[in-house]
């Protein structure tokens, strides 16, 4: 007996270490630290989060660093720590610094001019605005087009499409944003390096700064995209944004050249003189100058790595917002004044409401009621779906009990939408939803009755900015299914309308 009880014993104390183990975070790349011990007030920051999610629609999450300390960090429901966010234009600083690495290890110059490398996609005759085109000016936005060169539905060769597009001023002498040619520098650098810019990257920057080798959208001829398409986490942004606050040293290791982080982000062409807009403050290396001395990368819909150099900070985001000026402002009224050079005195009470604050952080739910007098109703029926270029067959909803359902049945297959009554769930979806595009994945969703015929649910795909909301209003035995995409570039504006009965 005594045996069988040691046994057991040992038994139980090698569970409890596995379930220990197993539930451990994973390793953060930068220590945690009380805002006031880095000189920062819990209070300013708690304003801060409170701004955001009062002004801007909406934050997906917020990490900031100080002295290389996590000071605060959050995600706002479904979002969370670990899923990748698309980072759209953010994109341009990783590439901008794959650049910066070819330049030091000798393969480029920013000399270089722009068709040495495509001789075979040169026109015949090239323009001399085209001939004088080099690397420098694909590095500042200042290519000399006029309008950015169309690339991004074209099938096939768009290296020929952007090297054949007019050029009509001077290269180096016209701002004019323009991701075509990041996707050149892309181009440029899988031509001399052989290798794709996700892969010349991962052993020199993502290993070395903990970054798991990430998704990065390509061209159909096979070349990341570069201007956009990359797929990181926060923390990852705050890994980029530390390395150019170090000027290129980690951990005490040099990844990049003191000299390259100076020329990328200080400003190397005028983009306006407003001197109260952050987007007028000059254009660096794919760096955006800001006010205030800082510099940042960033991304439609409010993707932000913001560098403070001289309050030694990083701020990043990932958002979903239609004003992305107001993201900026706020860190600039709430968390520039109070970052202060010497520590505070401690504040238990406004360090602990702060982090009650970050510990349930969520994204507004759908408003309404979870039951309606069609809910039972509806669990008996099928509405199938008039003929419609979605190639949706039918829909079915299971509304009456306390998580909801929405059953669509496609051409692919069929998918079922699990949707909170006044909290999000988290599903991973083996199919694209009507009218999301190539969105899918990971979604969460929340769902309520907004009126006694009239349901709506709430999707936010997870690895995106992009909403939809769907709203469904029933008559008699017939629904109609109207749906509204946010935060999405590759989306049609206006979303057609389906038909069930």
């Amino acid at each position: 007996m005594k045996r069988l009880m040691h046994h057991r014993t040992i038994q139980l104390i090698f569970a409890l270490f596995l379930t220990s183990a197993l539930s451990q975070p994973e390793a953060q790349a930068f220590p945690s630290s009380p805002p006031e011990q880095e000189g920062v007030s819990s209070t300013a920051v708690l304003s801060f989060i409170e701004h955001l999610e009062k002004h801007v629609d909406a934050v997906h999450s917020v990490m900031i660093l100080r002295h290389g300390k996590v000071i605060t960090e959050g995600w706002w429901a479904p979002y969370d720590a670990q899923t990748p966010h698309l980072m759209h234009s953010l994109s341009k600083s990783f590439t901008s610094t794959a650049m910066g690495l070819a330049i030091g290890e000798g393969k480029l110059s920013l000399d270089d001019p722009v068709i040495s490398f495509f001789p075979e996609d040169t026109p015949k005759e090239p323009s001399w605005q085209l001939k004088a085109m080099r690397i420098r000016d694909l590095m500042i936005m200042s290519t000399g087009h006029r309008q950015e060169p169309f690339l991004f539905r074209l099938e096939s060769n768009w290296v020929r499409a952007f090297l054949h597009a007019e050029v009509e001023f001077q290269p180096g002498t016209h701002f004019k944003y323009n991701s075509a040619a990041t996707y050149m520098l892309s181009a440029i650098l899988q031509n001399v390096t052989g290798e794709t810019l996700v892969d010349y990257l991962d052993p020199r920057l993502f290993q070395p700064l903990g970054i798991s080798k990430p998704d990065w959208d390509v061209c159909p001829d096979g070349i990341n995209t570069g201007g956009w398409g990359l797929r990181i986490t926060t923390e990852d942004i705050a890994k980029l944004g530390q390395l150019y606050l170090q000027r290129g040293n980690w951990e005490g290791t040099r990844i990049l050249s003191e000299e390259w982080v100076d020329l990328a982000t200080s400003k190397q062409t005028s983009n306006g003189s407003n001197p109260k807009n952050d987007w007028s403050q000059g254009y660096g290396f794919q760096f955006w100058r800001c006010r205030h001395n800082c510099y940042r990368g960033d991304g439609a819909f409010g993707q932000f790595c913001i560098v403070m150099p001289d309050q030694d900070a990083v701020v990043a985001v990932t958002s979903g917002a239609n004003d992305m000026g107001a993201i900026m402002n706020a860190v600039w009224d709430f968390l520039l004044p109070a970052m202060k050079p010497s520590p505070l005195a401690a504040n238990d009470a406004a360090h602990h409401a702060l982090r009650t604050k970050l510990g349930g952080l969520s994204l507004p739910w759908v408003s309404g009621e979870p039951r309606s007098a069609l809910s039972e109703r509806l669990a008996q029926r099928t509405f199938q779906l008039i003929d419609n270029d979605e190639d949706l067959k039918s829909v079915a909803f299971k509304l009456h009990e306390g998580d909801h359902r929405i059953i669509i049945e496609t051409s692919h297959g069929i998918e079922s939408i699990s949707l909170g009554t006044r909290q999000y769930l988290t599903t991973n979806l083996h199919h694209p939803l009507p009218h999301a595009g190539s969105m899918r994945k990971r979604i969460g969703a929340s769902g309520a009755w907004i009126e006694p015929q009239v349901y709506q649910a709430r999707i936010y795909f997870c690895k995106s900015p992009a909403r939809m909301t769907y709203t469904f209003r029933f008559t008699d035995d017939r629904m109609t299914w109207s749906s509204d995409l946010k935060h999405s570039l590759f989306a049609p504006k206006k979303l057609p309308e389906l038909q069930g009965r």
